[in-house]
């Protein structure tokens, strides 16, 4: 009888809210010490922190035992559709560029740019791949540029490192702007100028660090003191356009634009500099992170241009400008809704009377079957046209995706198992409890504001989700806090939190293990999950830290002047 019996999930079941935060915490730490510190593989250590997760919602929350089983499906399912459909498709098309013979010849074109690997490297995983998540996110940016780097000549698991580490400055305006828009509309701002511009210049900031923080990882010291120049022109220039474009009618073209203006930049600048380096910067890259993993060896010969042709060329960028014609047309409205209409809802059996925290009818009642309006589709036709051109036969090319299916079998368990773990703990009201536990800080919460992004993004491995589950919260403390002896009014609090809660998430979408898996996934090590999160995870903490210092100095009134005037 409890399947019928309405089920509200409350912050606090256990009377004390230190306490429900606690045991509401132990699945997440569950999750980094057995993936992080015991190096257990990333489908157990999913599947465990999904079991613990369960337990917790059952005893501690109150969650009736048919309604957390039917969330935990529901989840498990939306983690293999879309998601393992989106990063397969995306892994299949770039492996039809290989199984083609073109693999070589993109290799050497990337070096007509320049011959270092660490200015392509930047052009790739923070321009290139900030396009993709504007275009498509959901992990399709990681995949792509982890293959394309290793392609280049970096080290399967230093290539995961750095698509992941990039993958962070995009993704507040990823997808068209889609995580700004629902943190508008969940926050309760009837434009989403209110908060796009404080998320834009959070962000735009992190620009300035980024390009620096990817040289170390591709090349240690050497690569910022040689490459410096590069990485400051790369970044400032993403941040300027960042900065400008956030606070427009045009902020779901954000990363779009940035991107676009940020290659044409960079490519313009290798005309006029040439980088300081030695003849061992391939063979350093090509080095494993983790020798044990790394076991094959990595393409580390200098490229040869001399056979290179315009035709050639232009073949081996077939797949990635068919990417961006493509995922372009996507994004029209029109095109947008037509694909939308294929979309198929249907009530999700067991959870007819779960409410969510406020008393309002879940939207977990209901799942949506997105066939045709997710980028899983458009990477599909990609890698199908790809075949087409390259003339692959139909039989190799899907050959190739049986392959993949396989060699993806444990990532898929993974990402449907940390899905599942995510919508538990949401629909039960433990990743809540956390929040309201961290807002309870009072004056100094906005110094906090931007954990509560961190953490959903980490939890649920997307900062849509992540300012769906707590732009609500951010905007009620806001109130609270706002006003009275604060620097800011109330409007403006409420700015400012909803605004650092999207950039928080940007940070915790590298570590998330559902990132982790598509990254080991990409560089076709699946397992590799733990050994990056430990080479990685103290990156996310260092750009946590200074989002933090960023949102608390704007309560203030040494950088309250970067909050702009509300708009709506």
């Amino acid at each position: 009888m409890s399947s019928l019996l309405e089920f509200t999930p409350g912050p606090n079941p256990l009377g004390a809210q230190w306490l429900s935060a606690l045991v509401a915490f132990i699945p997440i730490v569950c999750m980094l010490v057995t993936l992080g510190a015991l190096r257990w593989k990333a489908h157990i250590a999913g599947a465990v922190s999904w079991a613990l997760a369960f337990v917790v919602a059952i005893l501690a929350f109150n969650m009736p035992v048919t309604m957390a089983v039917s969330s935990s499906l529901q989840g498990f399912v939306y983690g293999l559709f879309p998601i393992v459909w989106i990063l397969l498709m995306a892994i299949w098309m770039y492996q039809v560029t290989v199984i083609s013979g073109r693999f070589e010849d993109l290799r050497n074109t990337f070096f007509l740019i320049s011959d270092d690997p660490r200015v392509l490297g930047l052009l790739i995983a923070f321009c290139f791949g900030g396009l993709l998540e504007a275009l498509a996110g959901f992990g399709a940016p990681v995949a792509i540029a982890a293959a394309m780097l290793v392609a280049v000549g970096f080290s399967p698991i230093r290539a995961a490192l750095i698509a992941l580490l990039a993958n962070t400055v995009p993704v507040a305006f990823g997808a068209v702007g889609l995580p700004v828009i629902q943190a508008a509309a969940v926050g309760g701002f009837e434009n989403v100028l209110s908060i796009s511009p404080t998320t834009g210049r959070l962000t735009a900031i992190l620009c300035l660090v980024v390009p620096f923080l990817l040289l170390a990882v591709m090349d240690g010291k050497k690569g910022v003191k040689e490459c410096w120049p590069f990485g400051l022109v790369v970044g400032v220039t993403f941040g300027i356009v960042k900065w400008i474009v956030s606070a427009t009618p045009l902020f779901n073209l954000t990363e779009l634009i940035a991107a676009v203006v940020s290659v044409a930049v960079a490519i313009a600048f290798t005309r006029v500099w040439k980088p300081k380096g030695d003849a061992e910067i391939v063979a350093r890259i090509g080095r494993p992170v983790d020798p044990e993993l790394e076991t094959a060896t990595t393409k580390t010969e200098a490229a040869d241009t001399s056979n290179l042709t315009g035709s050639k060329i232009f073949m081996a960028l077939v797949p990635y400008l068919l990417v961006i014609v493509v995922f372009g047309v996507a994004a029209i409205d029109a095109v947008k809704n037509f694909l939308k209409l294929g979309d198929v809802k249907f009530a999700w059996p067991g959870l007819s009377e779960m409410m969510d925290t406020a008393g309002k009818a879940s939207s977990h009642q209901n799942y949506t079957f997105q066939w045709a309006s997710t980028p899983g589709i458009l990477l599909a036709l990609v890698a199908i046209l790809t075949a087409l051109i390259y003339k692959v036969s139909m039989k190799d090319a899907f050959k190739e995706l049986w392959v993949n299916v396989v060699k993806m079998k444990f990532a898929m368990l993974t990402i449907g198992a940390v899905v599942a773990l995510a919508y538990v703990m949401g629909d039960s009201g433990q990743t809540f409890a956390l929040g309201k536990f961290i807002s309870g800080a009072g004056v100094i919460y906005p110094f906090l504001a931007p954990v509560l992004g961190w953490i959903g993004t980490y939890v649920t491995g997307s900062d849509t989700s992540a300012n769906i589950l707590f732009s609500g919260l951010q905007s009620s403390v806001g109130q609270e806090i706002g006003g009275g002896t604060a620097t800011l009014t109330v409007e403006s609090m409420r700015q400012l939190l909803v605004g650092s809660n999207a950039a928080g998430g940007v940070v915790g979408k590298m570590i998330s293990p559902q990132s982790l898996a598509i990254a080991s996934s990409a560089i076709g090590l699946a397992g590799s999950e733990s050994a990056i999160l430990r080479r990685i995870i103290a990156w996310s903490f260092v750009l946590l830290f200074l989002l933090c210092l960023l949102a608390g100095l704007m309560s203030t009134p040494v950088l309250s002047w970067l909050i702009s005037p509300m708009l709506g």
